[in-house]
């Protein structure tokens, strides 16, 4: 299957309530990348559609911890929504989580999820 395919399979309808299913098993005081979430889905390709699905949540969805989706540096994704990222590290901070003064995960290796080898979907 060419890598559009796939793609196109996995970002199919449903995707976001999928996104919001692994984002949920991130337990307290861990935190995943968008490309995590996106391996676990099926397609490490589709990590943009994990952050756009997660900038989609409106105020109902407290539920998921977005807040403990970031990047692969181990840092928070601001893409021009400083106020989130605040929002971000305020809420990772209340967990226990901290940032150096770099921005990245202090110990992010040892608080990044290990998140099941299963694929959902």
């Amino acid at each position: 299957m060419a890598d559009r395919d796939l793609e196109r399979r996995v970002v199919g309808p449903g995707f976001h309530a999928q996104v919001y299913a692994v984002v949920r098993e991130v337990p307290r005081g861990h935190v995943t990348t968008y490309g995590d979430v996106a391996t676990l889905l099926g397609s490490p390709r589709v990590a943009r559609h994990v952050g756009w699905a997660l900038a989609a949540l409106g105020e109902g969805d407290a539920d998921v911890p977005w807040h403990r989706v970031i990047n692969s540096r181990g840092t928070i994704s601001y893409r021009g929504d400083t106020l989130r990222g605040v929002q971000q590290t305020t809420m990772l901070a209340a967990e226990g989580i901290r940032l150096d003064e770099r921005g990245r995960v202090v110990d992010f290796a040892a608080r990044r999820w290990p998140y099941p080898s299963r694929v959902i979907g």
